[in-house]
């Protein structure tokens, strides 16, 4: 568990660090993303971004796990 925590500490710092970068990335804004604008009211749904981030990790733990 400890080592999972520094693990996990240590990837938000890398995160945080290239941050200026990583939001240069159109995660967020994928085609497939809900966005309903109406007035007075706004939604949005990242729902293939959640898919495509969850994919990615899945793809990184089954790799680290071998």
């Amino acid at each position: 568990m400890q080592r999972f925590l520094v693990i996990v500490g240590l990837l938000l710092v890398i995160v945080g660090v290239a941050w200026p970068w990583l939001s240069k990335f159109p995660l967020g804004h994928l085609p497939g993303d809900i966005h309903i604008v109406r007035a007075g009211f706004s939604f949005h749904f990242p729902i293939v971004t959640c898919i495509a981030i969850s994919l990615l990790l899945s793809l990184l733990l089954w790799i680290f796990r071998r």
